[in-house]
């Protein structure tokens, strides 16, 4: 990668392998991950002037205005540790009016990572998946099970209650929407990755990715379109401006 610190965005849907690929990102790089859930509890707790203005929401059981969560954002992103280290955004902006407000308030990407997993591979990982309470651990009844020998852990293990083919599908179409609105913000900075091979696969062609040169800063859907053009004298540029302007 080059002199600039990465400055990533990673989106991909529930059960996609986001998580296991900000990892494996964090462990190769060395950003700093960052979740906006983090960033808001993080605020909140040493009473900043964002922080408090979030907990009333919080407290009254409202959404967050998007503009405070850009201020969470940036002042997270204006830290010694991600001025240095560079960062990663975990599934942030999740909207098109995030990305939007993101740009304007000068918050810019170097990279956009994007997950793809089928609908249906989405579902069958969601709904066979549990969970230990005592460690944490995530097991899958089909791709990852616990061990058949240990009765105590497979009678603890729980199954999310949104970890159902309905919720799943909610949640699938929701996230569809939502990385429509998002991508057409970072087409130049993007690159999609099949998110249904071997993980260490998929971080092997990620970290390729990352360490080629930084993309310039993108430029908002319909926003201005800049070229530069060059040629010698008599090389016909004075035409071609006239034909690129028309």
């Amino acid at each position: 990668m080059s002199g600039e610190k990465p400055r990533i965005i990673i989106a991909g849907a529930p059960a996609s392998g986001k998580g296991t690929q900000c990892e494996l990102i964090v462990e190769k790089f060395g950003v700093v991950h960052i979740s906006t859930g983090d960033a808001l509890r993080a605020q909140v707790k040493a009473e900043t002037e964002l922080g408090m203005k979030a907990k009333e929401f919080m407290e009254s059981g409202g959404l967050v205005p998007d503009d405070l969560i850009i201020g969470i954002v940036k002042a997270r992103l204006a830290e010694e540790d991600c001025q240095t280290q560079g960062w990663l955004l975990d599934g942030f902006p999740r909207t098109g009016v995030q990305a939007e407000a993101m740009i304007a308030a000068g918050i810019h990407a170097t990279h956009f990572v994007l997950l793809e997993v089928p609908d249906e591979i989405l579902v069958e990982r969601c709904v066979g998946r549990r969970s230990d309470p005592d460690t944490g651990k995530i097991y899958h009844l089909k791709f990852h099970p616990p061990p058949e020998d240990d009765e105590a852990l497979i009678a603890r293990l729980v199954h999310r209650a949104d970890d159902t083919e309905e919720a799943m599908g909610n949640r699938i179409k929701s996230y569809h929407e939502n990385v429509k609105a998002v991508t057409p913000f970072y087409e130049s900075l993007m690159q999609t990755f099949d998110g249904q091979t071997d993980k260490t696969e998929i971080a092997s062609k990620v970290a390729e990715f990352l360490s080629a040169p930084v993309s310039s800063a993108p430029v908002p859907p319909g926003g201005p379109l800049g070229i530069i053009i060059a040629g010698a004298p008599a090389s016909g540029k004075g035409t071609q401006c006239e034909l690129i302007v028309e």
